[in-house]
């Protein structure tokens, strides 16, 4: 019943706080760690896992209120309904303004703190100071989307062909037009188009990635020991080559320093390959794995076919809208589906069986959200073309980890469109269904769109679809980002194909490495 839905929505949080503390001391440098860029972290992921969790709640909250017949409940009344639909969309103002706040304010703050701090470390008022002046360019551009938001308009102009969207506006109309809330809305549909970039970026290498990199495994340890052993001697023997030539006194060529340097760079990084592989051949994790191996392939085989699943959905979803939808100055929104997918199928089918359609949704946010994590922490952090950070397990620096926290609140800001634009029915009614009259004879449907015009005092619309398309450009835009999105996820599907098995040390070893990092990864391994 209810009850027992809130009260696992408790339970849900309670998981969320204690995965976003493990995550983050996971991959957390422990030289470098701090108390108050740790706990910005552990709170801007856990909002962002909450925020994605409320998708899933508000589905379920509109389709409890009706019975399977069709007809609302006893205690869903007109009131009843719309405080629990007010209570659902203060719901998301509250968690989207705390991601305003984190975005714009308390992330940059901390990041430009410690970044201060790292370069003086005196006076901490000093640092204060100066992390606030950083921080006052977002806290301007915030304020100017506020601004903007208060008094863009929302109608566009009247054409000919309009009647899509004049079904559209009966949903808005019905929604309301408050001037702080369309400010609010403006300046997190800002922040989602830059999280549809980021989603884009990460989500889509991720979700080919992730499959297919558990699947292939990694390159046996005692292996590559063997041949980073054979590239040990190989590199000595060249040192040993040069060092010769300056027995009889001579002093070398500025060619064979460079040289020398370079092989001497490479026989450090070569010898922490060579602790780091011995460390893991014998740790008791890396025999765990090898025992689950089977498991992995398994885990694998169902992630690709969800991304496939995921895939072909959002193609023929958006292949829909471009057919049938009212065009660009309706943000490519339709009311119906004329293009039925896979996902929308699914959906009605597994509606008989109580949470099963739920549980699907559920997954769906927990796979785009982890193969996001996936994709960041292969891709690593980057500005362009440029390589800011990398995500290394024990040892990731404080500011990469904000980083990675604020793109992941970005790319939730976006996963409401994108998991719309898999099961649009399904986002807008969850498993409602509705009464028509037939002759004498009212019969129940299953689907509530499936004839217009809907009955909006039959059917309750969530408030997530509402929030999404408050503003047709920014669903215009949303439009154009999935076929991107497609794009992207078949490149990095043919590139994870091409490429071999990863190292058994991936990513954890670099030439810029301290000796002493060596002792950070140990932890993990013993």
């Amino acid at each position: 019943d209810l009850l027992t839905g809130w009260c696992l929505f408790g339970l849900a949080l309670l998981a969320i706080l204690i995965f976003s503390w493990v995550y983050v001391r996971k991959y957390q440098s422990r030289r470098e760690s701090e108390v108050i860029s740790t706990i910005t972290a552990i709170f801007a992921l856990a909002v962002a896992l909450i925020t994605s969790a409320l998708l899933p709640v508000d589905i379920f909250l509109v389709s409890y209120m009706k019975n399977p017949n069709g007809t609302f409940k006893v205690w869903a009344d007109a009131n009843v309904s719309r405080q629990i639909e007010d209570t659902v969309l203060y719901g998301y103002y509250s968690l989207y303004s705390i991601i305003l706040f984190c975005v714009f304010l308390w992330i940059p703050f901390v990041y430009f703190y410690y970044e201060e701090k790292e370069e003086d470390d005196g006076n901490t008022c000093s640092q204060v100071k100066t992390a606030l002046k950083y921080t006052l360019g977002f806290i301007t551009v915030c304020a100017v989307l506020l601004l903007i938001g208060a008094f863009v308009p929302l109608d566009i102009p009247n054409k000919k062909n309009s009647t899509e969207w004049e079904k559209v506006k009966l949903l808005f109309e019905e929604f309301g037009s408050s001037h702080g809330l369309t400010a609010l809305s403006f300046s997190i549909s800002s922040l989602t188009v830059i999280g549809m970039l980021a989603a884009i970026t990460y989500t889509a290498y991720g979700m080919s990635a992730l499959p297919l990199n558990l699947i292939k495994g990694t390159t046996s340890a005692s292996y590559e020991r063997l041949e980073n052993t054979e590239d040990i001697e190989e590199v000595e023997q060249h040192l040993l080559r040069i060092k010769s030539k300056c027995r009889d006194g001579r002093p070398l060529s500025s060619r064979d320093r460079r040289t020398l340097q370079q092989l001497e760079e490479r026989l450090r990084t070569l010898r922490r390959r060579e602790r780091h592989l011995e460390s893991i051949e014998k740790s008791w994790w890396t025999k765990a794995c090898e025992a689950i191996r089977p498991l992995k392939i398994v885990w694998g085989v169902f992630f690709i076919i969800v991304a496939l699943l995921f895939t072909v959905s959002l193609f023929l979803s958006n292949l829909d809208k471009a057919l049938h939808s009212a065009g660009f100055d309706s943000g490519f929104i339709i009311l119906g589906t004329n293009l039925t997918n896979p996902l929308n199928m699914l959906l009605p089918v597994l509606q008989r069986v109580f949470p099963l359609d739920y549980i699907l949704i559920t997954t769906i946010v927990m796979y785009f959200i982890f193969t996001s994590m996936a994709g960041i922490r292969n891709m690593g952090i980057w500005f362009f073309w440029t390589r800011l950070y990398k995500i290394r397990r024990g040892k990731t620096r404080p500011q990469a980890l904000l980083f990675l926290c604020m793109i992941l609140l970005l790319i939730v800001l976006h996963t409401s469109y994108m998991i719309y634009s898999l099961a649009p029915q399904y986002v807008m009614y969850g498993s409602q269904k509705y009464l028509v009259q037939l002759g004498n004879i009212f019969r129940s449907l299953l689907y509530v769109s499936i004839l217009f015009p809907f009955n909006l005092d039959q059917c309750i619309v969530t408030r997530t679809y509402l929030f999404l398309h408050k503003f047709w450009f920014f669903s215009a835009a949303y439009y154009f980002g999935n076929w991107a999105f497609i794009a992207v996820f078949l490149i990095g599907l043919i590139v994870s194909c091409c490429k071999g098995k990863k190292s058994v040390i991936e990513g954890e070893v670099d030439d810029d490495d301290s000796d002493m990092s060596d002792d950070e990864l140990s932890v993990y391994y013993h």
